[in-house]
C-alpha cells in the first residue's frame, strides 16, 4: 500500500468517525428531549421537597450532557488535525498530495 491510498484509508476513517459522531448527536439530542419531558412531569413540588433538590436532579442530567459534548468535541479537534495532517502536510509532501488531488477530477472529490 502506497502513501497515497493510506491517506485515502485514513480520510475514509475519518469521515466514517464522523458520521458516527453526528449519529451519537442525533440519539443524545433525542435522549435529551425525553429527559425534559421526564424531568417536567416527574419533578414537581410533590416529589421534591426543597428547590435544591429539584436543582441538582436537573444539574445531574446536565453535567452528564456537558461531558459528552466536551469529549465529542475533543474527537472531532482530534479528527481535524489528523485531516489538516493528511491534506496541508508541513514538510515537503505537498507536492504528492497535490499531485493525488489534481489527479482527481474535480467532482471527484465531493462523492
Amino acid at each position: 500500500m502506497n502513501r497515497e491510498q493510506a491517506y485515502q484509508l485514513t480520510l475514509d476513517a475519518i469521515a466514517k468517525l464522523q458520521w458516527n459522531t453526528a449519529l451519537i448527536l442525533e440519539a443524545k439530542a433525542v435522549e435529551a428531549e425525553k429527559v425534559r419531558n421526564w424531568l417536567l412531569t416527574h419533578i414537581t413540588n410533590d416529589t421534591s421537597v426543597t428547590q435544591s433538590e429539584r436543582l441538582g436532579t436537573s444539574l445531574q442530567f446536565h453535567d452528564h450532557n456537558v461531558d459528552l459534548i466536551d469529549s465529542l468535541t475533543k474527537l472531532c479537534n482530534g479528527l481535524n488535525r489528523s485531516m489538516k495532517a493528511i491534506i496541508e502536510p508541513d514538510d515537503g509532501e505537498a507536492e504528492g498530495m497535490g499531485s493525488m488531488f489534481g489527479s482527481m477530477g474535480e467532482g471527484d472529490m465531493d462523492g
